[in-house]
């Protein structure tokens, strides 16, 4: 008999562990923003003085997922090309321009509004103050508008948010960017991919 009380409490008791196991949640663990340094994705060569495409440079393909530059036939997001940025339309993709603080954007909001690339229109749009930069054409430079954030549904149904830093080589701070001699168009930017498919990040 004693030995059956003993028994009895010992799996009561390991039953009482096992469900405050259960019930212990999943720890939080943050998401880390990637860093994407000096993307480059040249312009066409166009002639200043006639206006015509002299050189067509392609775009370059890049996926969020894979944090990696990939060819036009794999599963790419985004192409950079100049400040044209399109989305895989032919894999759903979409993408939405706010305005927010790239850490405090803690989920997708409500009122972003998706789109993709159709034709000449783009989910991202092009042109000085529309989408992601502005142009300054008496120094004629393109800088990043502060406080804009692309979001972004990737070709697995993933969203990530998108903060592009500079537009040229080497990240440099803007009073030094000479358009005449730094590099353009290459991309510096971080992004959080939240991969579980959910809308928080």
């Amino acid at each position: 008999m004693k030995t059956t009380l003993k028994l009895s409490f010992i799996t009561l008791l390991s039953a009482s562990i096992f469900a405050c196991a259960e019930d212990t949640p999943e720890p939080i663990v943050p998401l880390e923003a990637i860093l994407v340094e000096d993307l480059a994705a040249p312009n066409d060569v166009i002639n200043r003085n006639t206006g015509e495409v002299t050189e067509v440079r392609p775009f370059q393909f890049f996926s969020l997922e894979e944090n990696a530059l990939v060819e036009e036939t794999e599963d790419w997001d985004l192409a950079f090309k100049g400040t044209t940025i399109r989305v895989n339309a032919t894999k759903n993709v979409t993408a939405a321009v706010v305005t927010g603080i790239f850490d405090e954007i803690a989920e997708v909001p409500t009122s972003a509004t998706f789109a993709t690339d159709s034709g000449e229109s783009f989910a991202i749009p092009t042109g000085s103050g529309n989408g992601w930069y502005n142009y300054n054409s008496a120094t004629f430079t393109v800088t990043p508008i502060p406080g804009r954030v692309l979001l972004v549904k990737t070709t697995h149904g993933n969203y990530a948010k998108i903060e592009i830093l500079s537009y040229y080589k080497g990240n440099p701070p803007a009073a030094e960017i000479d358009p005449m001699s730094t590099p353009s168009a290459h991309y510096t930017f971080r992004y959080i991919l939240q991969p579980n498919g959910t809308t928080t990040f």
